[in-house]
């Protein structure tokens, strides 16, 4: 966007020291980003730009800065706003004041559900918010063939949107099989934005299949879960976006990597995090203060964390606080544990007040469970072999393994066995399109009566219940059919706990204080059956998600991840 000649005279004159700084923050230590060391200066902003650094300015407005650090704004470089189970708008206003300035967002599970409509509406709310939100276009919408949908965005759906204001390009590419096999529609994606970013998606894809991958105009991937998977895709030129969501939590493992010389090619992402864990850890601030107590320098910490995902995605006016760059800046009350004092958001000091008057767009989406209610019976799971495959859950990972368990026949086929920790898992298709149930067993959730139901399934957010016995099933299940969508746990038929998510299935119209509190109910309801489970909702919704290995579930049935086909 251009400027004016009035506003550059504005910004030469207040740098210049002729006319007062619109804004000043006294006396501050500034974190040089280049040379990684830090600085007392004073910091002049003209509107929505900096004007002065390492030196002694007046401000129409001033801020004393002498107790803290001054960093450049955070960037979520990989983030679904509605895994926050919040709207646009309450996810702007629980995340800003935490020092997320921006945040690269991939709205492909609301688009699951709804469509060219639910794209349209993030589109929408990203112009309203106080945050700047930038909308990559979903490329996998639906993620793969094995799973119902409620919806389908092609390459010329996408099309359409490629030169809108608010996106970047191609949100992450999860058909990595699709993209191996050479499938049409895959390669017409692939090739329209060709000229644009394209995110990537690609667990433990090494070897020359991470070369095809990356050969395909794939730049970055945010689904690495070693330091050694890591090291390889950065020395094949590939930005590791280092995770720590509300399941995957990746920041540990990665940490290692991260150094003087790997900081530009890195950055950090929050993918799922919930308002719970936002509340108690953080956002993107959480991150920042685990890997430098894990040893990472914090400039190194702060450089990924602003101006390297800056200059991947091709946003050069940000992550420095240096004259000429966009005033989003944090102010640390303490710098090794980034805690946050406060933010300024395009030279505006953030206050509650901020979020008030913002235009945001109309809910969309708040009758999209299309599904009957259900019976005991709809979970009965005749075979003719005891032996079974089990999808089996590693707490705090989204990567599940291929592991296998002998079950106990009843009246109406093999039952789970508590006492083992396998447990029946469904998934009910509910976009109104088939009456698909796929059936099977689970292994780790470890309560030993009731049921957990969710209508959030990555990715095509089909219902997906977990329980000991049929009829807990079928009860969960119907509440959140009554719900329009929701986290629900049961047991004896009672409901203990749930958390209505009426748009799309996905997000509540509370705001993110009141889904804090539901989801603390949930969790100690959830704990009090025996599960061991930190995210047990969170954990549920990802056994859909049949682009991560090793085994999981959709309504087609059981998916072998690493072959990519339906177990029979």
């Amino acid at each position: 966007m251009t400027v004016s000649k009035a506003d550059i005279a504005r910004r030469i004159d207040q740098a210049l020291g002729t006319e007062k700084a619109d804004l000043v923050i006294k006396n501050v230590r500034l974190l040089d980003v280049v040379s990684g060391t830090l600085h007392r200066s004073d910091i002049a902003i003209c509107g929505d730009k900096i004007v002065g650094t390492f030196d002694e300015y007046s401000g129409v407005r001033e801020i004393d800065g002498s107790d803290q650090v001054a960093v450049p704004g955070f960037i979520d470089a990989h983030v679904h706003v509605e895994s926050s189970l919040v709207t646009p708008g309450e996810f702007d206003r629980c995340v800003l004041p935490r020092g997320t300035t921006t945040a690269v967002c991939d709205p492909h599970e609301i688009s699951n559900v709804l469509g060219e409509a639910g794209l349209r509406y993030f589109l929408e709310a990203s112009d309203a918010l106080v945050m700047d939100l930038r909308v990559q276009l979903s490329s996998c919408v639906p993620a793969t063939g094995l799973e119902t949908s409620g919806a389908t965005l092609g390459a010329s759906v996408l099309h359409k949107y490629k030169n809108h204001p608010r996106t970047l390009g191609l949100a992450e590419f999860m058909n990595y099989p699709g993209l191996f096999a050479k499938d049409g529609e895959v390669l017409e994606k692939l090739a329209d934005f060709s000229d644009t970013h394209i995110d990537g998606h690609a667990p433990l894809v090494r070897g020359k299949d991470l070369n095809a991958y990356l050969s395909a105009g794939i730049r970055n991937c945010h689904e690495t879960t070693s330091a050694d998977e890591a090291r390889e895709k950065l020395s094949k030129g590939m930005q590791v976006l280092i995770r720590d969501g509300s399941v995957s939590r990746d920041v540990a493992a990665l940490t290692p990597i991260l150094n003087a010389r790997t900081a530009p090619f890195c950055g950090f992402c929050t993918d799922d995090r919930n308002p719970l864990e936002i509340a108690q850890e953080g956002h993107m601030d959480h991150l920042i203060r685990t890997a430098i107590a894990l040893g990472a320098d914090p400039a190194d910490a702060y450089r990924a964390a602003s101006w390297s995902s800056a200059q991947h995605f091709g946003l050069r006016d940000r992550g420095l606080i240096a004259p000429g760059w966009r005033a989003d800046i944090v102010l640390l009350d303490d710098y090794a544990s980034c805690t946050v004092g406060s933010v300024i958001q395009a030279g505006k000091l953030i206050t509650p007040e901020s979020f008030e008057g913002r235009n945001l767009p109309e809910i969309v989406g708040l009758n999209s469970v299309k599904l009957d209610p259900v019976t005991a019976s709809h979970f009965a799971h005749p075979a003719a072999a005891a032996t079974q495959p089990v999808i089996g859950v590693l707490p705090g990972k989204i990567v599940t393994e291929f592991r296998t368990a002998t079950l106990a026949f009843g009246s109406d086929g093999l039952k789970a066995d508590p006492d083992q920790d396998v447990l029946k898992i469904a998934v009910l298709a509910r976009h109104g399109v088939n009456r698909n149930i796929g059936r099977g067993f689970v292994q780790g959730f470890g309560f030993k009566a009731g049921a957990l139901a969710s209508s959030v399934g990555h990715d095509s957010h089909n219902i997906c219940v977990v329980g000991t016995n049929e009829a807990d099933m079928a009860a969960a299940v119907n509440r959140v059919i009554a719900l329009g969508g929701g986290f629900v746990a049961v047991k004896d038929g009672a409901v203990l706990a749930e958390l209505p998510l009426p748009v799309a299935g996905l997000m509540s119209l509370l705001p993110f204080e009141g889904v804090d509190a539901q989801l603390q109910s949930l969790r100690a309801a959830v704990k009090a059956m025996g599960c061991p489970l930190d995210e047990p909702f969170l954990q549920l919704a990802f056994l859909p998600l049949p682009v991560i290995p090793h085994l999981k579930i959709t309504d087609f049935g059981l998916v072998d991840v690493d072959r990519f086909r339906l177990i029979a």
